[in-house]
């Protein structure tokens, strides 16, 4: 059978913190879309559970999700996620803002960004991507669709939400 394509995806998870909701569970949109309210496309950052024995943000890496598809082989129907990764700069949080900083990812010549196609299980939730803005000043005219093409260095933003905290530590 042919791929299926969706331009968004659920991500249901545990947040035992939250006096919220049934038992602590929580979902969120994940979108991968070309048009985005008739403004721009809008291709969500998430994190992705790369080593389930470790904790906190040293067991997840932070991706840009570009595609969601599915296909069936053999009567099992797959679930993926085309993927743009981004690499951690550093063992350790930045001093400043307590915030893990990423930068995106290249294959060996410099110049193709590492790309890979991942199981939709492996996506725990949204991440929000905060610019290392550098001393520059930002194009009076750039768009807000543009900034994670334009900047290559993010800060990952475990304060825009108790659930990130709560993972991105």
């Amino acid at each position: 059978s042919r791929p299926s394509v969706y331009h968004s995806a659920r991500a249901t998870f545990y947040s035992p913190s939250d006096p919220s909701g049934i038992g602590g569970m929580r979902f969120e949109l994940i979108r991968a879309a070309p048009s985005w309210r008739n403004e721009g496309p809008r291709y969500d950052c998430v994190f992705v559970s790369t080593d389930s024995d470790t904790l906190g943000f040293e067991g997840l890496d932070v991706a840009r999700v570009l595609l969601l598809f599915s296909f069936e082989f053999r009567n099992v129907v797959y679930p993926c996620a085309l993927i743009h990764w981004f690499d951690k700069v550093d063992t350790q949080p930045d001093d400043l803002t307590g915030m893990w900083v990423v930068e995106k990812a290249y294959e060996v010549d410099g110049i193709t960004r590492h790309t890979s196609i991942v199981h939709v299980d492996s996506i725990m939730r949204a991440a929000h991507l905060i610019p290392v803005y550098g001393q520059h000043q930002v194009d009076y005219y750039h768009s807000h669709h543009d900034t994670l093409d334009t900047f290559e260095r993010f800060f990952v933003n475990k304060f825009i939400d108790h659930h990130a905290n709560e993972v991105a530590f």
